[in-house]
Protein backbone atom coordinates (compact mmCIF):
# COMPACT_ATOMS: atom_id res chain seq x y z
CA UNK A 1 0.00 0.00 0.00
CA UNK A 2 1.64 3.74 -0.91
CA UNK A 3 1.80 5.93 1.42
CA UNK A 4 -0.15 9.23 1.23
CA UNK A 5 0.71 11.32 -1.13
CA UNK A 6 3.73 13.72 0.00
CA UNK A 7 2.68 16.05 2.69
CA UNK A 8 5.63 17.73 4.41
CA UNK A 9 5.77 19.51 7.54
CA UNK A 10 4.45 23.37 6.17
CA UNK A 11 1.82 21.05 4.52
CA UNK A 12 -0.89 22.34 6.47
CA UNK A 13 -2.71 23.68 3.82
CA UNK A 14 -2.16 21.22 1.47
CA UNK A 15 -5.34 19.35 0.41
CA UNK A 16 -5.37 15.41 2.03
CA UNK A 17 -4.90 13.08 -0.59
CA UNK A 18 -5.71 9.37 -0.73
CA UNK A 19 -3.53 7.23 -2.31
CA UNK A 20 -5.17 5.79 -5.47
CA UNK A 21 -7.38 2.23 -4.78
CA UNK A 22 -6.75 0.30 -7.61
CA UNK A 23 -9.78 -1.86 -8.82
CA UNK A 24 -11.15 -3.30 -11.73
CA UNK A 25 -11.08 0.37 -14.19
CA UNK A 26 -12.78 0.39 -17.44
CA UNK A 27 -10.03 -0.62 -18.86
CA UNK A 28 -10.17 -4.25 -16.93
CA UNK A 29 -13.66 -3.74 -18.16
CA UNK A 30 -13.52 -3.65 -21.98
CA UNK A 31 -11.01 -6.09 -21.92
CA UNK A 32 -13.37 -8.63 -19.99
CA UNK A 33 -15.84 -7.49 -22.69
CA UNK A 34 -13.84 -8.08 -25.50
CA UNK A 35 -13.15 -11.88 -24.40
CA UNK A 36 -16.33 -11.84 -23.63
CA UNK A 37 -17.09 -12.03 -27.16
CA UNK A 38 -14.26 -13.90 -28.30
CA UNK A 39 -14.04 -16.91 -25.78
CA UNK A 40 -17.12 -18.66 -25.93
CA UNK A 41 -16.97 -18.89 -30.30
CA UNK A 42 -12.72 -19.84 -29.49
CA UNK A 43 -13.81 -22.57 -27.53
CA UNK A 44 -16.74 -23.54 -30.18
CA UNK A 45 -13.98 -22.93 -33.19
CA UNK A 46 -11.40 -25.43 -31.13
CA UNK A 47 -13.67 -28.26 -30.69
CA UNK A 48 -14.66 -28.42 -33.91
CA UNK A 49 -11.60 -28.59 -35.48
CA UNK A 50 -10.43 -31.10 -32.78
CA UNK A 51 -13.54 -32.76 -34.08
CA UNK A 52 -14.55 -33.34 -29.66
CA UNK A 53 -17.96 -33.05 -29.80
CA UNK A 54 -18.68 -33.87 -25.94
CA UNK A 55 -21.62 -31.93 -24.71
CA UNK A 56 -20.56 -31.81 -20.85
CA UNK A 57 -17.14 -31.14 -21.63
CA UNK A 58 -17.80 -27.91 -23.73
CA UNK A 59 -20.31 -27.05 -21.55
CA UNK A 60 -17.50 -27.25 -18.80
CA UNK A 61 -15.30 -25.55 -21.41
CA UNK A 62 -17.50 -22.39 -21.69
CA UNK A 63 -17.78 -22.24 -18.30
CA UNK A 64 -14.26 -21.74 -17.78
CA UNK A 65 -14.28 -19.09 -20.19
CA UNK A 66 -16.82 -17.22 -18.44
CA UNK A 67 -14.87 -17.46 -14.82
CA UNK A 68 -12.40 -15.68 -16.86
CA UNK A 69 -14.16 -13.47 -18.19
CA UNK A 70 -15.07 -12.44 -14.80
CA UNK A 71 -11.28 -12.62 -13.21
CA UNK A 72 -10.72 -10.08 -15.70
CA UNK A 73 -13.48 -7.92 -16.04
CA UNK A 74 -16.04 -8.22 -13.53
CA UNK A 75 -19.68 -8.76 -13.29
CA UNK A 76 -20.91 -7.89 -16.58
CA UNK A 77 -18.69 -9.44 -19.30
CA UNK A 78 -18.82 -12.36 -17.41
CA UNK A 79 -22.72 -12.55 -17.56
CA UNK A 80 -21.99 -11.23 -21.43
CA UNK A 81 -19.42 -14.79 -21.95
CA UNK A 82 -22.18 -16.85 -19.86
CA UNK A 83 -24.91 -16.40 -21.70
CA UNK A 84 -23.16 -16.06 -24.86
CA UNK A 85 -21.86 -19.60 -23.80
CA UNK A 86 -25.11 -21.02 -23.34
CA UNK A 87 -26.29 -19.68 -27.00
CA UNK A 88 -23.25 -21.46 -28.77
CA UNK A 89 -23.89 -24.47 -26.54
CA UNK A 90 -27.35 -24.34 -27.75
CA UNK A 91 -26.85 -23.90 -31.10
CA UNK A 92 -23.52 -26.26 -31.93
CA UNK A 93 -24.05 -28.85 -29.40
CA UNK A 94 -27.35 -29.74 -28.10
CA UNK A 95 -30.16 -32.04 -30.23
CA UNK A 96 -31.14 -30.83 -33.23
CA UNK A 97 -27.52 -29.23 -33.48
CA UNK A 98 -27.76 -25.92 -35.90
CA UNK A 99 -30.90 -25.34 -34.07
CA UNK A 100 -31.47 -22.83 -31.05
CA UNK A 101 -34.51 -25.17 -30.32
CA UNK A 102 -34.09 -27.90 -27.47
CA UNK A 103 -35.69 -31.35 -28.17
CA UNK A 104 -34.44 -32.48 -25.13
CA UNK A 105 -35.79 -30.91 -21.90
CA UNK A 106 -32.88 -32.58 -19.74
CA UNK A 107 -30.43 -30.51 -22.04
CA UNK A 108 -32.82 -27.00 -21.35
CA UNK A 109 -32.26 -27.92 -17.68
CA UNK A 110 -28.64 -28.34 -18.03
CA UNK A 111 -28.72 -25.11 -20.17
CA UNK A 112 -30.12 -23.12 -17.12
CA UNK A 113 -27.94 -24.76 -14.82
CA UNK A 114 -24.94 -23.54 -16.53
CA UNK A 115 -26.05 -20.23 -17.03
CA UNK A 116 -26.92 -19.66 -13.23
CA UNK A 117 -23.74 -21.13 -12.72
CA UNK A 118 -21.87 -19.06 -15.15
CA UNK A 119 -23.48 -15.62 -13.49
CA UNK A 120 -23.13 -16.83 -9.93
CA UNK A 121 -19.75 -16.97 -10.14
CA UNK A 122 -19.54 -13.59 -12.21
CA UNK A 123 -20.94 -12.33 -9.57
CA UNK A 124 -18.73 -13.37 -7.23
CA UNK A 125 -15.86 -12.54 -8.45
CA UNK A 126 -16.82 -8.99 -9.06
CA UNK A 127 -18.72 -8.80 -4.92
CA UNK A 128 -14.72 -9.95 -3.98
CA UNK A 129 -13.17 -7.33 -6.15
CA UNK A 130 -15.71 -4.45 -4.79
CA UNK A 131 -14.21 -5.75 -1.06
CA UNK A 132 -11.01 -5.86 -1.86
CA UNK A 133 -11.24 -2.17 -3.27
CA UNK A 134 -13.73 -1.12 0.06
CA UNK A 135 -10.36 -3.15 1.87
CA UNK A 136 -7.76 -0.95 -0.11
CA UNK A 137 -9.45 2.01 0.36
CA UNK A 138 -10.44 1.83 4.15
CA UNK A 139 -6.71 1.15 4.93
CA UNK A 140 -5.30 4.07 2.26
CA UNK A 141 -7.69 6.61 4.86
CA UNK A 142 -6.09 4.25 8.15
CA UNK A 143 -2.51 5.19 6.79
CA UNK A 144 -3.41 8.65 6.06
CA UNK A 145 -4.58 9.06 9.44
CA UNK A 146 -2.02 7.68 11.21
CA UNK A 147 0.42 10.39 9.59
CA UNK A 148 -2.33 13.05 10.45
CA UNK A 149 -2.12 11.94 14.17
CA UNK A 150 1.34 11.10 13.80
CA UNK A 151 1.95 14.96 12.50
CA UNK A 152 -0.65 17.02 15.38
CA UNK A 153 0.99 14.93 18.03
CA UNK A 154 3.90 16.23 17.05
CA UNK A 155 2.44 19.78 17.09
CA UNK A 156 2.01 22.15 19.85
CA UNK A 157 -1.03 20.52 20.73
CA UNK A 158 -3.08 23.43 20.93
CA UNK A 159 -6.73 23.67 19.64
CA UNK A 160 -5.96 26.44 16.63
CA UNK A 161 -2.62 24.14 15.80
CA UNK A 162 -4.98 21.22 15.43
CA UNK A 163 -8.09 22.68 13.97
CA UNK A 164 -5.93 24.47 11.33
CA UNK A 165 -4.48 21.34 10.28
CA UNK A 166 -8.21 19.95 10.02
CA UNK A 167 -8.81 23.20 7.82
CA UNK A 168 -6.11 22.65 5.86
CA UNK A 169 -6.26 18.77 5.26
CA UNK A 170 -10.01 19.06 4.05
CA UNK A 171 -9.72 22.19 1.94
CA UNK A 172 -11.91 24.27 3.91
CA UNK A 173 -11.85 28.02 3.97
CA UNK A 174 -12.10 27.96 7.83
CA UNK A 175 -13.03 25.91 10.36
CA UNK A 176 -14.83 26.13 14.00
CA UNK A 177 -15.01 23.98 17.40
CA UNK A 178 -18.11 25.01 19.36
CA UNK A 179 -18.09 23.66 23.29
CA UNK A 180 -21.45 23.19 25.40
CA UNK A 181 -21.72 25.41 28.29
CA UNK A 182 -19.93 24.86 31.10
CA UNK A 183 -21.09 22.84 34.13
CA UNK A 184 -22.13 26.37 35.88
CA UNK A 185 -24.69 27.08 33.20
CA UNK A 186 -28.20 27.12 33.44
CA UNK A 187 -29.99 25.55 30.82
CA UNK A 188 -33.19 27.95 29.98
CA UNK A 189 -36.19 25.85 29.34
CA UNK A 190 -37.20 25.71 25.52
CA UNK A 191 -34.15 27.50 24.70
CA UNK A 192 -31.69 26.53 21.66
CA UNK A 193 -28.19 25.44 24.26
CA UNK A 194 -25.67 28.80 24.33
CA UNK A 195 -22.68 26.94 22.52
CA UNK A 196 -19.52 28.87 22.88
CA UNK A 197 -16.80 29.24 20.81
CA UNK A 198 -13.80 26.95 22.10
CA UNK A 199 -10.98 27.60 18.91
CA UNK A 200 -11.12 28.72 15.22
CA UNK A 201 -8.93 28.67 12.17
CA UNK A 202 -9.14 30.45 9.00
CA UNK A 203 -10.59 33.85 7.67
CA UNK A 204 -14.38 34.35 8.90
CA UNK A 205 -14.71 31.34 10.63
CA UNK A 206 -18.59 30.48 11.41
CA UNK A 207 -19.89 30.50 14.55
CA UNK A 208 -23.59 29.25 13.75
CA UNK A 209 -24.84 25.97 11.87
CA UNK A 210 -26.18 28.34 9.10
CA UNK A 211 -23.22 29.78 8.30
CA UNK A 212 -21.63 26.53 7.83
CA UNK A 213 -21.23 24.57 4.75
CA UNK A 214 -20.73 21.12 7.31
CA UNK A 215 -21.61 20.45 11.01
CA UNK A 216 -20.10 17.79 12.60
CA UNK A 217 -21.48 16.68 15.91
CA UNK A 218 -18.62 15.07 17.59
CA UNK A 219 -20.33 14.52 20.97
CA UNK A 220 -22.87 15.97 22.68
CA UNK A 221 -20.13 18.51 23.79
CA UNK A 222 -18.52 19.55 20.71
CA UNK A 223 -19.45 20.49 17.14
CA UNK A 224 -17.14 21.24 13.85
CA UNK A 225 -18.37 23.82 12.23
CA UNK A 226 -16.73 23.87 8.27
CA UNK A 227 -16.85 26.81 5.68
CA UNK A 228 -15.39 26.19 2.09
CA UNK A 229 -17.66 24.15 0.17
CA UNK A 230 -18.63 20.02 -0.09
CA UNK A 231 -16.71 17.25 0.77
CA UNK A 232 -15.69 14.01 -0.90
CA UNK A 233 -17.20 10.96 0.40
CA UNK A 234 -13.83 10.06 1.98
CA UNK A 235 -13.65 13.72 3.65
CA UNK A 236 -16.52 13.21 4.98
CA UNK A 237 -15.33 10.04 6.73
CA UNK A 238 -12.17 11.65 7.78
CA UNK A 239 -14.20 14.76 9.70
CA UNK A 240 -15.71 11.92 11.59
CA UNK A 241 -12.53 10.69 12.72
CA UNK A 242 -11.33 14.63 12.94
CA UNK A 243 -14.22 14.34 15.97
CA UNK A 244 -12.31 12.06 17.86
CA UNK A 245 -9.19 13.83 17.60
CA UNK A 246 -11.06 16.92 19.12
CA UNK A 247 -11.74 15.00 22.05
CA UNK A 248 -8.46 13.70 22.36
CA UNK A 249 -7.20 17.02 22.07
CA UNK A 250 -9.33 18.63 24.11
CA UNK A 251 -9.31 16.50 26.82
CA UNK A 252 -5.59 16.36 27.02
CA UNK A 253 -5.58 20.34 27.64
CA UNK A 254 -8.08 19.76 30.41
CA UNK A 255 -5.59 17.53 31.86
CA UNK A 256 -2.83 19.87 31.95
CA UNK A 257 -4.74 22.25 33.16
CA UNK A 258 -5.79 20.40 35.76
CA UNK A 259 -2.40 19.43 36.61
CA UNK A 260 -1.11 23.03 36.33
CA UNK A 261 -3.59 23.96 38.91
CA UNK A 262 -2.54 20.59 40.98
CA UNK A 263 0.44 22.04 41.22
CA UNK A 264 -0.17 25.48 42.26
CA UNK A 265 -2.38 25.03 44.96
CA UNK A 266 0.24 22.16 46.35
CA UNK A 267 2.96 24.98 46.04
CA UNK A 268 1.12 26.81 47.20
CA UNK A 269 0.38 24.92 50.18
CA UNK A 270 3.88 24.23 50.89
CA UNK A 271 4.61 27.91 50.87
CA UNK A 272 2.00 28.23 53.72
CA UNK A 273 3.34 25.46 55.30
CA UNK A 274 6.54 27.19 55.27
CA UNK A 275 5.40 30.20 56.39
CA UNK A 276 3.60 28.98 59.17
CA UNK A 277 6.71 27.11 60.50
CA UNK A 278 8.98 30.66 60.13
CA UNK A 279 6.69 32.76 62.46
CA UNK A 280 6.06 29.56 64.60
CA UNK A 281 9.88 30.21 66.11
CA UNK A 282 11.94 32.22 63.82
CA UNK A 283 9.89 35.24 63.92
CA UNK A 284 8.47 34.56 67.17
CA UNK A 285 11.97 34.23 69.04
CA UNK A 286 13.13 37.91 68.04
CA UNK A 287 10.00 39.47 69.00
CA UNK A 288 9.86 37.15 72.12
CA UNK A 289 13.33 38.85 72.98
CA UNK A 290 12.43 42.61 72.02
CA UNK A 291 9.33 42.12 74.71
CA UNK A 292 11.24 40.84 77.01
CA UNK A 293 13.68 43.57 76.92
CA UNK A 294 11.19 46.41 76.73
CA UNK A 295 9.23 45.03 79.85
CA UNK A 296 13.07 44.59 81.74
CA UNK A 297 13.44 48.52 80.70
CA UNK A 298 10.25 49.53 82.13
CA UNK A 299 10.18 47.97 85.71
CA UNK A 300 10.21 51.16 87.39
CA UNK A 301 11.42 49.38 90.67
CA UNK A 302 14.24 48.24 89.35
CA UNK A 303 17.24 50.53 88.22
CA UNK A 304 19.95 49.31 85.37
CA UNK A 305 23.04 50.06 85.08
CA UNK A 306 23.58 52.48 82.34
CA UNK A 307 26.05 49.32 80.46
CA UNK A 308 22.59 46.96 81.15
CA UNK A 309 20.35 49.77 79.93
CA UNK A 310 22.25 50.13 76.78
CA UNK A 311 22.87 46.23 75.97
CA UNK A 312 19.44 45.96 76.12
CA UNK A 313 18.80 48.91 74.00
CA UNK A 314 21.29 46.97 71.63
CA UNK A 315 19.04 44.08 71.92
CA UNK A 316 16.07 45.62 71.13
CA UNK A 317 17.84 46.96 67.72
CA UNK A 318 19.20 43.98 66.76
CA UNK A 319 16.23 41.75 66.98
CA UNK A 320 14.13 44.79 65.38
CA UNK A 321 16.73 44.72 62.10
CA UNK A 322 16.46 41.08 62.22
CA UNK A 323 12.78 41.02 62.23
CA UNK A 324 12.78 43.63 59.28
CA UNK A 325 15.14 41.48 57.60
CA UNK A 326 13.04 38.85 57.50
CA UNK A 327 10.18 40.34 56.41
CA UNK A 328 11.82 41.77 53.93
CA UNK A 329 13.01 38.54 52.52
CA UNK A 330 9.23 36.96 52.89
CA UNK A 331 7.77 40.10 50.52
CA UNK A 332 10.49 39.45 48.20
CA UNK A 333 10.11 35.78 48.24
CA UNK A 334 6.55 36.70 47.71
CA UNK A 335 7.27 38.40 44.62
CA UNK A 336 9.61 36.12 42.98
CA UNK A 337 6.65 33.84 43.30
CA UNK A 338 4.48 35.49 42.21
CA UNK A 339 6.29 36.93 38.73
CA UNK A 340 5.86 40.18 40.37
CA UNK A 341 9.57 41.72 39.82
CA UNK A 342 10.44 44.22 37.85
CA UNK A 343 13.67 45.22 37.94
CA UNK A 344 15.17 48.74 37.01
CA UNK A 345 18.26 47.91 35.08
CA UNK A 346 20.49 50.54 34.94
CA UNK A 347 24.59 50.70 35.17
CA UNK A 348 26.44 49.73 38.55
CA UNK A 349 29.57 48.98 39.28
CA UNK A 350 30.31 45.91 41.95
CA UNK A 351 31.91 48.95 44.05
CA UNK A 352 29.30 50.79 44.53
CA UNK A 353 26.55 48.52 45.74
CA UNK A 354 29.01 46.89 48.45
CA UNK A 355 28.73 49.48 51.44
CA UNK A 356 25.10 49.23 51.95
CA UNK A 357 24.84 45.41 51.02
CA UNK A 358 27.45 44.64 53.58
CA UNK A 359 26.29 47.00 55.95
CA UNK A 360 25.92 45.33 59.82
CA UNK A 361 28.28 43.06 58.66
CA UNK A 362 31.43 42.52 61.00
CA UNK A 363 34.50 44.37 58.95
CA UNK A 364 36.47 41.55 60.67
CA UNK A 365 35.12 38.82 58.29
CA UNK A 366 35.49 40.38 55.11
CA UNK A 367 38.02 40.79 52.70
CA UNK A 368 37.71 42.72 49.53
CA UNK A 369 39.81 41.98 46.69
CA UNK A 370 37.71 44.14 44.35
CA UNK A 371 39.56 46.15 41.48
CA UNK A 372 38.55 49.59 41.21
CA UNK A 373 38.03 49.81 37.51
CA UNK A 374 35.66 47.12 36.47
CA UNK A 375 32.99 47.69 34.06
CA UNK A 376 29.69 48.27 34.98
CA UNK A 377 27.15 45.52 34.86
CA UNK A 378 23.51 45.87 34.02
CA UNK A 379 21.48 45.50 37.36
CA UNK A 380 19.30 47.14 39.68
CA UNK A 381 21.21 48.73 42.66
CA UNK A 382 18.82 48.00 45.29
CA UNK A 383 18.50 44.37 44.40
CA UNK A 384 21.90 43.97 43.82
CA UNK A 385 22.40 45.06 47.56
CA UNK A 386 19.83 42.39 48.31
CA UNK A 387 21.52 39.56 46.54
CA UNK A 388 24.92 40.16 48.03
CA UNK A 389 23.80 40.96 51.52
CA UNK A 390 22.13 37.06 51.56
CA UNK A 391 25.10 35.68 50.07
CA UNK A 392 27.52 37.11 52.35
CA UNK A 393 25.59 36.70 55.15
CA UNK A 394 24.90 33.18 54.22
CA UNK A 395 28.71 33.42 54.41
CA UNK A 396 29.39 34.29 57.40
CA UNK A 397 26.52 32.34 59.34
CA UNK A 398 27.39 28.98 57.51
CA UNK A 399 31.21 29.68 57.35
CA UNK A 400 32.55 30.82 61.11
CA UNK A 401 36.03 31.37 61.34
CA UNK A 402 36.83 31.99 57.98
CA UNK A 403 37.03 35.04 55.92
CA UNK A 404 34.70 35.82 53.44
CA UNK A 405 37.02 36.97 50.31
CA UNK A 406 34.88 38.97 47.40
CA UNK A 407 36.43 39.23 44.00
CA UNK A 408 35.62 40.02 40.16
CA UNK A 409 36.60 39.88 36.87
CA UNK A 410 35.32 40.25 33.50
CA UNK A 411 36.73 39.69 30.09
CA UNK A 412 36.74 36.60 27.63
CA UNK A 413 34.88 33.97 28.32
CA UNK A 414 32.52 35.43 31.01
CA UNK A 415 29.28 35.82 29.68
CA UNK A 416 25.56 35.44 30.57
CA UNK A 417 24.15 33.74 27.16
CA UNK A 418 25.63 35.34 24.48
CA UNK A 419 26.18 38.26 26.12
CA UNK A 420 29.73 39.97 27.57
CA UNK A 421 29.27 39.40 31.31
CA UNK A 422 31.33 40.39 34.41
CA UNK A 423 30.98 37.97 37.64
CA UNK A 424 31.57 38.48 41.28
CA UNK A 425 32.96 36.13 43.39
CA UNK A 426 31.71 35.39 47.01
CA UNK A 427 34.19 32.87 48.52
CA UNK A 428 34.61 31.53 52.13
CA UNK A 429 36.54 28.38 53.43
CA UNK A 430 33.85 26.86 55.56
CA UNK A 431 32.41 23.20 55.40
CA UNK A 432 31.57 23.47 52.10
CA UNK A 433 28.35 22.23 50.41
CA UNK A 434 27.77 18.55 48.98
CA UNK A 435 26.97 18.29 45.11
CA UNK A 436 23.75 16.84 45.42
CA UNK A 437 23.10 19.86 48.32
CA UNK A 438 23.43 22.23 45.81
CA UNK A 439 20.29 22.39 44.10
CA UNK A 440 18.09 22.21 47.26
CA UNK A 441 20.15 25.19 48.75
CA UNK A 442 18.35 27.34 46.21
CA UNK A 443 14.94 26.44 47.08
CA UNK A 444 12.70 28.48 49.33
CA UNK A 445 12.59 27.20 53.47
CA UNK A 446 15.91 24.95 53.01
CA UNK A 447 18.39 24.93 55.25
CA UNK A 448 21.13 22.78 55.40
CA UNK A 449 20.35 20.05 57.75
CA UNK A 450 17.83 22.06 59.16
CA UNK A 451 20.23 23.94 61.30
CA UNK A 452 18.57 26.74 63.27
CA UNK A 453 19.32 29.86 62.89
CA UNK A 454 22.50 31.55 65.15
CA UNK A 455 20.99 33.41 67.88
CA UNK A 456 21.18 36.91 67.14
CA UNK A 457 23.00 36.29 63.75
CA UNK A 458 22.29 38.79 61.02
CA UNK A 459 20.45 36.70 58.80
CA UNK A 460 16.72 35.53 58.69
CA UNK A 461 17.74 31.36 59.32
CA UNK A 462 14.77 30.62 57.68
CA UNK A 463 16.09 29.76 54.47
CA UNK A 464 15.29 31.98 52.21
CA UNK A 465 18.15 34.45 51.45
CA UNK A 466 19.49 32.59 48.79
CA UNK A 467 16.62 32.02 47.11
CA UNK A 468 15.51 35.27 47.06
CA UNK A 469 19.44 36.11 45.85
CA UNK A 470 18.63 33.91 42.96
CA UNK A 471 15.46 34.92 42.15
CA UNK A 472 16.60 38.66 42.26
CA UNK A 473 19.73 37.90 39.66
CA UNK A 474 17.62 35.90 37.26
CA UNK A 475 15.45 38.77 37.14
CA UNK A 476 18.16 41.07 36.32
CA UNK A 477 19.18 38.70 33.32
CA UNK A 478 22.31 36.92 35.04
CA UNK A 479 22.31 33.61 36.90
CA UNK A 480 23.46 32.69 40.77
CA UNK A 481 26.09 29.11 40.89
CA UNK A 482 27.66 27.59 43.35
CA UNK A 483 30.43 25.49 43.26
CA UNK A 484 33.20 24.17 45.99
CA UNK A 485 36.36 26.14 47.04
CA UNK A 486 39.36 25.00 46.15
CA UNK A 487 40.71 23.68 49.84
CA UNK A 488 37.47 23.30 51.24
CA UNK A 489 34.49 25.35 51.19
CA UNK A 490 31.91 26.82 49.22
CA UNK A 491 32.42 29.91 46.26
CA UNK A 492 29.45 32.04 44.77
CA UNK A 493 29.19 33.45 41.75
CA UNK A 494 27.43 36.29 40.50
CA UNK A 495 27.30 37.01 36.83
CA UNK A 496 25.08 39.55 35.38
CA UNK A 497 25.64 41.33 31.89
CA UNK A 498 27.99 43.83 31.04
CA UNK A 499 26.10 47.43 30.57
CA UNK A 500 25.78 48.72 27.04
CA UNK A 501 24.09 52.06 27.71
CA UNK A 502 20.32 50.50 26.48
CA UNK A 503 17.82 48.56 28.44
CA UNK A 504 16.35 50.55 30.76
CA UNK A 505 13.83 49.35 33.25
CA UNK A 506 11.69 45.92 32.66
CA UNK A 507 8.47 47.76 33.73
Amino acid sequence: MPAPEAQSSDSDAVLLRLPAVRGIGRGRVVTGLVLALLLPPGVEVMVTVLGFRNFAMIMLLQLAAAVAVAAIGGLWPAVVAAVLGSFLLNYFSAEPVGSLSIADPTTLFTLVVFLAVACGVALAVGLASRRAQEAARSEAEATALSELALRILSSDGSLESFLEKVRGNLGMEAVTLLGSPGPDSVAVPGAPPQWRILASAGPNPPVTHAAADHAAVVDPHYTLLLRGGALSSQHQRLLAAFGAFVVAVRERQQLVKSRRDNLRLAEGNKMRTSILRAVSHDLRTPLAGIKLAVSSLRQEEVQFPPDVEKELLETIENYADRLDHLVDNLLDMSRITADAVNPLLAGTTWTEILPEALRGIPKDRIRSELQPNLPPVTADAGMLESVVANIVENAVKYAPGSDVVLTARAGAGITVGDKPASELRIVDHGSGVGHNEVLEMFQPFQRLGDSPAPVGGAGGGIGLGLAVAKGFTEAMGGTLMAEPTPGGGLTMVVTLPLWTGHGGGRA
